[in-house]
Protein backbone atom coordinates (compact mmCIF):
# COMPACT_ATOMS: atom_id res chain seq x y z
CA UNK A 1 0.00 0.00 0.00
CA UNK A 2 1.25 3.46 -1.11
CA UNK A 3 1.16 6.61 1.67
CA UNK A 4 -1.55 7.84 -0.90
CA UNK A 5 -3.38 4.80 -0.96
CA UNK A 6 -3.33 4.86 2.57
CA UNK A 7 -4.11 8.44 3.34
CA UNK A 8 -7.73 8.05 1.10
CA UNK A 9 -8.81 4.79 2.09
CA UNK A 10 -7.87 4.90 5.76
CA UNK A 11 -6.55 7.90 7.37
CA UNK A 12 -9.38 9.68 9.45
CA UNK A 13 -11.36 7.16 8.65
CA UNK A 14 -11.57 3.03 9.59
CA UNK A 15 -8.38 1.31 11.40
CA UNK A 16 -5.81 -0.74 9.54
CA UNK A 17 -3.62 -3.35 10.82
CA UNK A 18 -0.72 -3.85 9.07
CA UNK A 19 1.09 -6.74 9.67
CA UNK A 20 5.06 -6.93 9.32
CA UNK A 21 5.21 -3.01 8.87
CA UNK A 22 8.40 -3.26 9.54
CA UNK A 23 9.68 -6.40 9.26
CA UNK A 24 12.58 -7.52 11.69
CA UNK A 25 12.33 -4.56 14.27
CA UNK A 26 14.69 -4.27 16.53
CA UNK A 27 13.32 -1.89 19.31
CA UNK A 28 16.34 0.84 19.63
CA UNK A 29 15.33 1.45 23.24
CA UNK A 30 15.23 -1.28 25.59
CA UNK A 31 13.55 -1.82 29.33
CA UNK A 32 16.69 -0.80 30.59
CA UNK A 33 16.93 2.13 28.60
CA UNK A 34 13.27 3.11 28.69
CA UNK A 35 13.59 2.90 32.25
CA UNK A 36 16.40 4.98 32.90
CA UNK A 37 14.59 7.48 30.77
CA UNK A 38 11.44 7.56 33.28
CA UNK A 39 14.04 8.86 36.25
CA UNK A 40 14.54 11.80 33.99
CA UNK A 41 13.20 15.15 35.25
CA UNK A 42 13.01 16.64 32.25
CA UNK A 43 10.93 13.61 30.53
CA UNK A 44 7.51 13.08 30.91
CA UNK A 45 6.20 9.44 32.03
CA UNK A 46 3.37 7.81 33.84
CA UNK A 47 3.05 4.75 35.67
CA UNK A 48 -0.49 2.66 35.37
CA UNK A 49 -1.45 -0.18 37.97
CA UNK A 50 -4.72 -2.69 38.13
CA UNK A 51 -3.61 -4.39 41.38
CA UNK A 52 -6.62 -5.50 43.27
CA UNK A 53 -9.64 -4.30 40.64
CA UNK A 54 -8.31 -0.96 41.07
CA UNK A 55 -6.79 1.57 38.93
CA UNK A 56 -4.33 4.07 39.56
CA UNK A 57 -2.00 6.57 37.80
CA UNK A 58 1.12 8.49 39.03
CA UNK A 59 3.13 10.69 37.44
CA UNK A 60 7.06 10.48 37.53
CA UNK A 61 10.03 10.73 37.53
CA UNK A 62 10.73 7.04 38.75
CA UNK A 63 13.32 5.44 39.97
CA UNK A 64 13.54 2.02 38.41
CA UNK A 65 14.30 0.44 42.43
CA UNK A 66 10.66 2.39 42.59
CA UNK A 67 8.69 0.78 39.93
CA UNK A 68 6.39 -2.64 40.61
CA UNK A 69 8.68 -5.92 40.43
CA UNK A 70 9.08 -6.75 36.50
CA UNK A 71 6.96 -10.48 37.85
CA UNK A 72 4.25 -8.36 39.30
CA UNK A 73 1.52 -8.45 36.58
CA UNK A 74 -0.81 -5.76 35.27
CA UNK A 75 1.47 -2.59 35.06
CA UNK A 76 2.27 0.07 32.33
CA UNK A 77 4.92 2.38 32.33
CA UNK A 78 4.68 5.38 29.47
CA UNK A 79 7.14 7.28 28.23
CA UNK A 80 5.97 10.27 26.18
CA UNK A 81 8.44 12.22 23.51
CA UNK A 82 10.92 9.70 23.52
CA UNK A 83 12.13 10.72 20.19
CA UNK A 84 13.27 13.62 21.51
CA UNK A 85 16.21 11.93 23.58
CA UNK A 86 16.73 9.38 21.21
CA UNK A 87 17.95 9.56 17.50
CA UNK A 88 17.09 5.96 16.60
CA UNK A 89 13.33 6.94 17.50
CA UNK A 90 13.26 10.21 16.20
CA UNK A 91 14.53 8.83 12.71
CA UNK A 92 11.61 5.75 13.11
CA UNK A 93 9.19 8.85 14.02
CA UNK A 94 10.87 10.21 10.21
CA UNK A 95 9.01 7.66 8.31
CA UNK A 96 5.27 8.58 9.52
CA UNK A 97 6.43 12.18 7.84
CA UNK A 98 4.18 11.33 4.71
CA UNK A 99 1.77 13.35 6.96
CA UNK A 100 2.58 16.98 7.62
CA UNK A 101 4.78 18.17 10.43
CA UNK A 102 2.25 20.36 11.36
CA UNK A 103 -0.03 17.10 12.38
CA UNK A 104 3.14 15.13 13.76
CA UNK A 105 3.48 14.74 17.50
CA UNK A 106 6.11 12.54 18.73
CA UNK A 107 6.70 8.86 20.02
CA UNK A 108 5.77 7.42 23.30
CA UNK A 109 6.56 3.95 24.42
CA UNK A 110 4.92 1.64 26.60
CA UNK A 111 6.00 -1.21 28.74
CA UNK A 112 4.01 -3.19 30.45
CA UNK A 113 4.30 -6.62 32.17
CA UNK A 114 2.02 -9.70 31.43
CA UNK A 115 -2.07 -8.09 31.82
CA UNK A 116 -0.55 -4.71 31.55
CA UNK A 117 -2.73 -1.90 30.18
CA UNK A 118 -4.39 1.29 30.69
CA UNK A 119 -7.93 -0.05 29.78
CA UNK A 120 -10.55 0.48 27.01
CA UNK A 121 -10.58 4.05 25.76
CA UNK A 122 -10.24 6.58 22.55
CA UNK A 123 -8.00 9.03 21.45
CA UNK A 124 -9.14 12.18 19.94
CA UNK A 125 -6.02 11.89 17.25
CA UNK A 126 -4.43 9.70 15.17
CA UNK A 127 -2.30 7.13 16.23
CA UNK A 128 0.03 4.16 14.60
CA UNK A 129 0.63 1.23 17.47
CA UNK A 130 3.94 -0.44 16.52
CA UNK A 131 4.68 -3.64 18.20
CA UNK A 132 8.16 -3.36 19.26
CA UNK A 133 8.57 -6.42 22.12
CA UNK A 134 6.73 -9.45 22.98
CA UNK A 135 3.11 -9.71 22.37
CA UNK A 136 0.09 -7.37 22.65
CA UNK A 137 -3.77 -8.49 22.21
CA UNK A 138 -5.65 -5.10 20.81
CA UNK A 139 -9.48 -5.18 21.04
CA UNK A 140 -11.06 -2.37 18.61
CA UNK A 141 -14.64 -0.98 17.94
CA UNK A 142 -15.85 1.90 15.90
CA UNK A 143 -18.70 2.33 18.52
CA UNK A 144 -20.54 5.45 18.85
CA UNK A 145 -20.98 4.92 22.44
CA UNK A 146 -18.13 6.94 23.95
CA UNK A 147 -19.14 7.38 27.56
CA UNK A 148 -16.89 7.41 30.11
CA UNK A 149 -16.61 5.79 33.53
CA UNK A 150 -16.34 8.11 36.30
CA UNK A 151 -14.11 8.34 39.58
CA UNK A 152 -11.42 7.10 37.43
CA UNK A 153 -8.06 8.18 36.62
CA UNK A 154 -7.77 7.36 33.59
CA UNK A 155 -10.71 8.02 31.19
CA UNK A 156 -11.75 4.28 30.12
CA UNK A 157 -14.92 3.54 28.59
CA UNK A 158 -18.13 2.40 30.06
CA UNK A 159 -19.82 0.40 27.43
CA UNK A 160 -16.90 -0.75 25.58
CA UNK A 161 -18.07 -3.44 22.39
CA UNK A 162 -15.15 -4.76 20.92
CA UNK A 163 -15.93 -5.38 16.97
CA UNK A 164 -11.97 -6.98 16.13
CA UNK A 165 -9.77 -8.80 17.79
CA UNK A 166 -5.93 -9.04 16.96
CA UNK A 167 -2.82 -10.10 18.45
CA UNK A 168 0.29 -7.82 17.64
CA UNK A 169 3.99 -9.54 17.45
CA UNK A 170 6.92 -7.32 16.91
CA UNK A 171 6.78 -5.19 13.55
CA UNK A 172 3.43 -5.13 13.58
CA UNK A 173 1.62 -2.27 13.51
CA UNK A 174 -2.10 -1.33 13.83
CA UNK A 175 -3.57 2.68 12.86
CA UNK A 176 -6.23 3.80 14.26
CA UNK A 177 -8.26 7.40 13.28
CA UNK A 178 -9.66 9.90 16.51
CA UNK A 179 -12.23 8.62 18.66
CA UNK A 180 -11.79 5.09 17.33
CA UNK A 181 -12.61 2.53 20.62
CA UNK A 182 -9.54 0.62 21.68
CA UNK A 183 -7.83 -1.32 24.15
CA UNK A 184 -4.48 -3.37 24.94
CA UNK A 185 -3.52 -5.84 26.92
CA UNK A 186 0.23 -7.26 27.22
CA UNK A 187 0.44 -11.41 27.03
CA UNK A 188 3.75 -12.18 28.67
CA UNK A 189 6.05 -8.65 29.23
CA UNK A 190 5.86 -6.31 25.63
CA UNK A 191 6.74 -2.92 24.32
CA UNK A 192 4.48 -1.03 22.21
CA UNK A 193 5.69 1.81 20.37
CA UNK A 194 2.68 4.87 19.67
CA UNK A 195 3.40 7.01 16.98
CA UNK A 196 1.01 10.23 17.79
CA UNK A 197 0.05 12.87 16.10
CA UNK A 198 -1.76 16.58 17.13
CA UNK A 199 -5.33 17.62 16.91
CA UNK A 200 -5.42 21.24 18.48
CA UNK A 201 -9.10 22.02 19.37
CA UNK A 202 -10.33 24.93 17.16
CA UNK A 203 -11.12 27.09 20.59
CA UNK A 204 -7.40 26.29 21.76
CA UNK A 205 -6.11 27.64 18.31
CA UNK A 206 -8.52 30.78 18.34
CA UNK A 207 -7.46 31.75 22.02
CA UNK A 208 -3.83 31.46 20.79
CA UNK A 209 -4.23 33.42 17.64
CA UNK A 210 -5.71 36.16 19.59
CA UNK A 211 -3.24 36.16 22.11
CA UNK A 212 -0.64 36.58 18.82
CA UNK A 213 -2.82 38.67 17.60
CA UNK A 214 -2.67 40.81 20.42
CA UNK A 215 1.02 40.85 20.60
CA UNK A 216 1.08 41.88 16.78
CA UNK A 217 -1.01 45.26 17.94
CA UNK A 218 1.87 46.67 19.60
CA UNK A 219 2.61 49.27 17.18
CA UNK A 220 -1.07 50.03 15.77
CA UNK A 221 -2.27 53.30 15.59
CA UNK A 222 -5.73 52.37 16.06
CA UNK A 223 -4.42 50.73 19.90
CA UNK A 224 -1.96 53.19 21.53
CA UNK A 225 -2.26 55.30 24.15
CA UNK A 226 -5.03 55.10 27.21
CA UNK A 227 -8.66 54.83 27.50
CA UNK A 228 -9.75 58.61 28.41
CA UNK A 229 -12.53 60.11 28.95
CA UNK A 230 -12.55 64.04 29.60
CA UNK A 231 -16.20 64.64 29.11
CA UNK A 232 -17.58 62.54 31.99
CA UNK A 233 -19.93 64.10 34.59
CA UNK A 234 -20.31 63.40 38.03
CA UNK A 235 -22.13 60.02 39.01
CA UNK A 236 -24.27 58.52 41.72
CA UNK A 237 -23.89 55.52 40.40
CA UNK A 238 -20.84 54.81 41.28
CA UNK A 239 -20.69 50.59 40.84
CA UNK A 240 -22.00 51.28 37.34
CA UNK A 241 -20.08 50.50 34.28
CA UNK A 242 -19.74 53.91 32.16
CA UNK A 243 -21.72 53.86 28.22
CA UNK A 244 -19.32 55.49 26.79
CA UNK A 245 -16.48 53.46 27.72
CA UNK A 246 -18.14 49.96 26.31
CA UNK A 247 -18.89 51.99 22.75
CA UNK A 248 -14.71 53.39 22.49
CA UNK A 249 -13.82 49.89 23.24
CA UNK A 250 -16.44 48.60 20.42
CA UNK A 251 -15.38 51.02 17.80
CA UNK A 252 -11.68 50.30 18.55
CA UNK A 253 -12.05 46.14 18.11
CA UNK A 254 -14.20 46.82 15.30
CA UNK A 255 -10.81 47.85 13.96
CA UNK A 256 -9.53 44.74 14.30
CA UNK A 257 -9.17 42.47 10.97
CA UNK A 258 -6.87 39.76 10.31
CA UNK A 259 -6.13 37.68 6.35
CA UNK A 260 -5.06 34.71 5.35
CA UNK A 261 -1.26 35.56 5.80
CA UNK A 262 -1.78 36.46 9.00
CA UNK A 263 -3.78 33.45 10.30
CA UNK A 264 -0.86 31.46 8.20
CA UNK A 265 2.36 33.37 9.99
CA UNK A 266 -0.04 32.60 13.65
CA UNK A 267 0.07 28.99 12.48
CA UNK A 268 3.51 29.00 11.69
CA UNK A 269 4.67 30.32 14.76
CA UNK A 270 2.64 28.26 16.83
CA UNK A 271 2.92 24.65 15.47
CA UNK A 272 6.79 25.34 15.45
CA UNK A 273 6.97 26.04 19.19
CA UNK A 274 8.98 23.18 20.66
CA UNK A 275 7.92 20.76 23.04
CA UNK A 276 8.34 22.27 26.91
CA UNK A 277 10.52 19.65 27.79
CA UNK A 278 12.67 20.23 24.68
CA UNK A 279 16.53 20.73 25.35
CA UNK A 280 18.98 22.37 23.03
CA UNK A 281 22.44 22.04 23.70
CA UNK A 282 24.57 24.86 22.48
CA UNK A 283 28.22 24.41 20.81
CA UNK A 284 30.92 25.23 23.82
CA UNK A 285 32.92 28.31 22.24
CA UNK A 286 31.30 28.45 18.54
CA UNK A 287 33.27 30.35 15.94
CA UNK A 288 31.52 30.95 13.00
CA UNK A 289 34.27 29.89 10.70
CA UNK A 290 35.08 26.52 12.36
CA UNK A 291 31.46 26.46 12.07
CA UNK A 292 31.65 26.97 8.33
CA UNK A 293 34.57 24.25 8.02
CA UNK A 294 31.98 21.72 9.49
CA UNK A 295 29.08 22.83 7.62
CA UNK A 296 30.90 22.86 4.25
CA UNK A 297 32.36 19.40 4.84
CA UNK A 298 29.70 17.55 7.35
CA UNK A 299 26.45 19.35 6.52
CA UNK A 300 24.12 20.08 9.14
CA UNK A 301 20.74 18.86 10.21
CA UNK A 302 18.14 19.47 12.46
CA UNK A 303 18.42 19.05 16.25
CA UNK A 304 16.11 16.27 17.14
CA UNK A 305 13.87 18.23 19.23
CA UNK A 306 13.93 21.54 16.18
CA UNK A 307 10.19 22.23 14.59
CA UNK A 308 10.89 23.75 11.50
CA UNK A 309 8.14 24.61 9.10
CA UNK A 310 7.64 26.96 6.34
CA UNK A 311 4.69 28.17 3.83
CA UNK A 312 4.45 30.98 0.60
CA UNK A 313 6.54 34.14 2.27
CA UNK A 314 7.66 32.34 5.77
CA UNK A 315 10.07 29.89 7.20
CA UNK A 316 9.60 29.13 11.09
CA UNK A 317 11.79 27.44 13.09
CA UNK A 318 11.41 26.86 17.33
CA UNK A 319 8.34 29.15 17.00
CA UNK A 320 10.29 32.05 15.47
CA UNK A 321 9.25 33.57 12.18
CA UNK A 322 12.10 34.19 9.42
CA UNK A 323 11.05 35.85 5.91
CA UNK A 324 13.85 34.61 3.90
CA UNK A 325 15.74 36.72 1.25
CA UNK A 326 14.63 35.09 -2.07
CA UNK A 327 18.20 33.14 -2.85
CA UNK A 328 17.95 31.42 0.91
CA UNK A 329 14.52 29.84 0.27
CA UNK A 330 15.15 27.08 -1.36
CA UNK A 331 17.91 25.44 1.42
CA UNK A 332 15.52 26.56 3.95
CA UNK A 333 13.02 24.45 2.35
CA UNK A 334 14.88 21.39 1.81
CA UNK A 335 15.92 22.23 5.34
CA UNK A 336 12.65 21.85 6.47
CA UNK A 337 11.78 19.20 4.44
CA UNK A 338 14.70 16.63 4.70
CA UNK A 339 15.99 17.97 7.86
CA UNK A 340 19.31 18.60 6.63
CA UNK A 341 21.74 19.84 4.12
CA UNK A 342 24.40 18.02 2.35
CA UNK A 343 27.81 19.74 2.73
CA UNK A 344 28.62 19.79 -1.16
CA UNK A 345 25.12 22.36 -1.32
CA UNK A 346 26.96 24.14 1.38
CA UNK A 347 30.03 24.68 -0.39
CA UNK A 348 28.87 25.21 -3.37
CA UNK A 349 26.24 28.27 -2.26
CA UNK A 350 28.65 29.17 0.89
CA UNK A 351 28.69 32.67 -0.52
CA UNK A 352 25.50 33.41 -0.60
CA UNK A 353 24.60 36.32 1.57
CA UNK A 354 23.08 35.60 4.94
CA UNK A 355 23.32 31.84 4.44
CA UNK A 356 26.01 31.07 6.84
CA UNK A 357 25.21 33.66 9.18
CA UNK A 358 21.59 32.60 9.36
CA UNK A 359 22.61 29.03 10.06
CA UNK A 360 25.26 29.82 12.41
CA UNK A 361 22.64 31.83 14.57
CA UNK A 362 21.03 28.93 14.79
CA UNK A 363 23.61 26.75 15.39
CA UNK A 364 24.87 28.89 18.49
CA UNK A 365 21.11 28.39 19.55
CA UNK A 366 21.80 24.38 19.19
CA UNK A 367 18.31 23.76 16.82
CA UNK A 368 20.92 22.95 14.22
CA UNK A 369 24.25 20.50 14.43
CA UNK A 370 26.99 19.87 11.62
CA UNK A 371 27.06 16.47 10.93
CA UNK A 372 24.34 14.08 9.41
CA UNK A 373 21.45 11.79 12.15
Amino acid sequence: MTPRQFMQEYWQKKPLLVRQAIPNFVPPVDRRALFALADQDDVESRLVTFFRNRWKMDHGPFAPANLPALKQKQWTLLVQSVNLFHPAVAALLGQFRFVPDARLDDVMISYATDGGGVGPHFDSYDVFLLQAHGKRRWQVSTQSDLTLRSGLPLKILANFEPQDTWTLEPGDMLYLPPQCAHGGVAEGECMTYSIGFRAPGFRELSGHFLAWLADSLEDHPDFAGLYADPDQLPTTTPARIPAAMTTTLAERLRKLQWDDSMIAEFLGAYLSEPKANAIFNSPKRPSLERFKRQATTQGVSLAAASIALYDERHFYINGETYEPPHALKAHLVRLADTRQLAGSDLARDAALPDLMDTLFGWYEAGWIETGKH
